[in-house]
């Protein structure tokens, strides 16, 4: 009964979280998205359900607050079959880790609206150590951050049972995000 709640709860979360500061995510033009390869082929994927919370001044990043929580049940790779697979147990096993959340830990600013962002990603109960690399730019009073990092999916048990198997599905995945952010001071 309470993994339905959760379950039912989930979107709420995802729209409060962007809702408690004066800097708003702007879902509609923010993404998500995945590459891996399978037998050599890439990938392409995305998630179609994000919430973003955050607390961020360009000249005080050591004072930012940065929260990211995807719902894993909207991963696509844009094929039903392999949709449907990717939120059973062997992959992100949705029923029971219905979210994917990254939180920040330290900001570094690298100069020219570049940031170093580590924080703690966790997925499917494992939780690990990442550096993301941020590009902030601004136009028309909106922030957009934007970054790829990359990821092994068999360390967050991605992909377990004949999954694991490298050579089927690559244990490297690149995540690539925009984030539009409103809301955000002046570079």
């Amino acid at each position: 009964m309470k993994l339905i709640a959760a379950l039912m709860l989930a979107p709420l979360v995802l729209v409060s979280l962007a809702a408690r500061s004066d800097q708003k995510l702007v879902a509609a033009q923010s993404t998500i998205s995945f590459t891996t390869r399978q037998m050599g082929v890439p990938l392409e994927g995305k998630f179609r359900q994000f919430g973003a919370q955050v607390d961020f001044d360009p000249h005080k990043p050591e004072a930012a607050r940065i929260e990211i929580v995807v719902d894993v049940s909207s991963a696509t790779l844009g094929m039903p079959d392999t949709d449907a697979e990717m939120v059973k147990p062997d992959w992100f096993n949705a029923k029971q880790f219905p979210q994917a959340t990254f939180k920040a830990t330290a900001v570094k600013p690298l100069g020219s609206g570049k940031f170093e962002v580590s924080g703690k990603l966790a997925i499917k109960s494992v939780v690990r150590d990442v550096v993301v690399p941020i590009t902030l730019t601004q136009s028309a009073g909106n922030t957009v951050a934007a970054g790829t990092f990359s990821l092994k999916r068999l360390d967050y048990k991605i992909g377990e049972g004949d999954w694991k198997d490298t050579s089927l599905v690559a244990d490297p995945v690149q995540v690539t995000f925009k984030l539009l952010l409103s809301g955000v001071g002046p570079l």
